[in-house]
């Protein structure tokens, strides 16, 4: 079972910036074998993550003492979302170690960032997905997500552009 206990927050050593990058380059080789266009292995360094540890929340799920997932929580999404009020929180990169996570982690990470948006009394918990990827569409969907808009033209930090479907969930 998978507790709030198994959960903590991302530090900016050497330690937990390499477990994001190998969880990230994992998932993202898991999609490429899935016929998943969306990661690429490589896409997000260790600076990446040291940026997102900086300026916002990035969760690690530990199981038997390493790190099976993570993920990164952000109280705004301009690129995405465009300017909102703050009534919101946005999960970005949900990743897991597909040989050792516990069946249900990807479900209980984003359970975790609904209570610790919840927490700081936001009504919403927001995400995106690639327009074309309809598996990830389909899971987020299960969980109680639903499609309110895409965002046809989002600009990737490298330059590059994709659309994207923009997900929410009621949290009150």
């Amino acid at each position: 079972m998978i507790t709030d206990s198994a959960f903590r927050l991302a530090e900016d050593t050497e330690a937990d910036l390499t477990a994001l990058v190998g969880l990230h380059d994992g998932a993202a080789r898991w999609m490429v074998r899935g016929g998943i266009d969306q990661w690429k292995p490589g896409d997000k360094d260790a600076e990446h993550f040291r940026r997102r540890i900086g300026t916002g929340e990035v969760w690690l799920l530990e199981h038997g003492g390493r790190a099976a997932g993570g993920y990164e929580l952000w109280w705004e999404d301009e690129p995405a979302w465009g300017v909102q009020p703050p009534v919101a929180g946005y999960v970005h990169r949900l990743m897991t170690d597909r040989a050792d996570a516990p069946a249900g982690s990807g479900r209980a990470m984003l359970a975790h960032a609904e209570r610790r948006i919840a927490a700081v009394g936001r009504e919403l918990a927001r995400l995106d997905c690639l327009s074309r990827n309809r598996r990830l569409r389909t899971y987020y969907e299960a969980a109680g997500y639903r499609v309110v808009g895409e965002q046809p033209v989002k600009v990737a930090a490298d330059g590059s552009r994709y659309g994207v479907l923009l997900l929410e969930k009621s949290l009150v």
